[in-house]
């Protein structure tokens, strides 16, 4: 592995106060043992968590004069399967660490990998990206479920989660008018073919070739978007996509197309069995 420069000594005291906080932190066991698999000398166990994670990392770091072991700890620590059982907290956290790893030039992917990323020269950056981006989708008149999406959470890194949050409101949408419960490819299919002659939700009347074209066309539209961005654990490297904001703006006006036709489908099933 290439000598990676050694991080601040501000970045370095963040991280141990996020990772080792009073109440939701590592536990002082998690904690010692994350430092003896990343072979990081526990030199001050008897102080307060967060002040005892800082020394050893700091006291690794001048050691090595390099940073390499930390974001090896890092990626121990927060190895995604060992916090399997406690999503939301380390969604939160990640969401809290890319924030201040995004001012050394990185980012903890939802992979556990850390990768090199455009690095952040204010606290309001990544703010202003998504103002940006939700400026321009005004202007193109999207969706209004689309522009919840330009949160700054989801664009620390990239454009990439803003395009997969969106995208996972399509199903959502789905689920909820037409009832079915499953999820990606097999919920577009129930939803929208012709397998049970009638479909859950028509875009049409279906009388014609070209509406059923149509139909058919429209279903597929939504497999595509499902298959490039829906599906996190067959497409693990679409994470690491970089997506510009200009692909940001075509994908996300896509997605508002999606929701646009969506509102106005007829429940072609519930009609055909007299329910409405």
């Amino acid at each position: 592995m290439a000598t990676i420069k050694p991080l601040g000594f501000g970045t370095i005291e963040s991280i141990c106060k996020l990772l080792a906080d009073t109440n939701n932190g590592f536990k002082g066991s998690e904690i010692a043992k994350y430092l003896k698999e990343s072979n990081i000398a526990d030199i001050d166990s008897a102080n307060t968590k967060w002040k005892r994670l800082n020394s050893a990392l700091m006291n690794k770091q001048t050691m090595d004069r390099c940073s390499n072991n930390i974001l090896v700890f890092l990626q121990n620590s927060l190895n995604p399967v060992r916090h399997y059982n406690n999503a939301e907290w380390f969604s939160s956290t990640i969401y809290e660490l890319n924030k201040i790893l995004s001012f050394e030039g990185f980012s903890f992917q939802d992979n556990g990998k850390i990768i090199e990323s455009k690095k952040s020269l204010t606290i309001n950056q990544a703010n202003a990206r998504a103002s940006k981006l939700k400026e321009h989708l005004i202007v193109r008149k999207v969706h209004p479920e689309i522009l919840k999406f330009c949160r700054e959470e989801l664009l620390v890194d990239n454009y990439f989660h803003s395009v997969f949050e969106a995208t996972k409101s399509v199903a959502e949408k789905i689920r909820n008018e037409s009832g079915l419960t499953t999820d990606g490819y097999r919920l577009v299919e129930e939803a929208f073919s012709f397998n049970d002659k009638v479909p859950h939700l028509a875009l049409n009347s279906l009388q014609s070739e070209t509406e059923k074209s149509e139909q058919t066309g429209f279903m597929n539209l939504v497999k595509g978007l499902f298959g490039m961005f829906r599906n996190t654990t067959a497409h693990a490297p679409k994470i690491t996509w970089k997506i510009e904001e200009q692909d940001a703006l075509d994908i996300l006006s896509m997605i508002s197309l999606i929701h646009r036709r969506l509102e106005l489908a007829i429940k072609a099933r519930k009609i055909y069995k007299g329910k409405i």
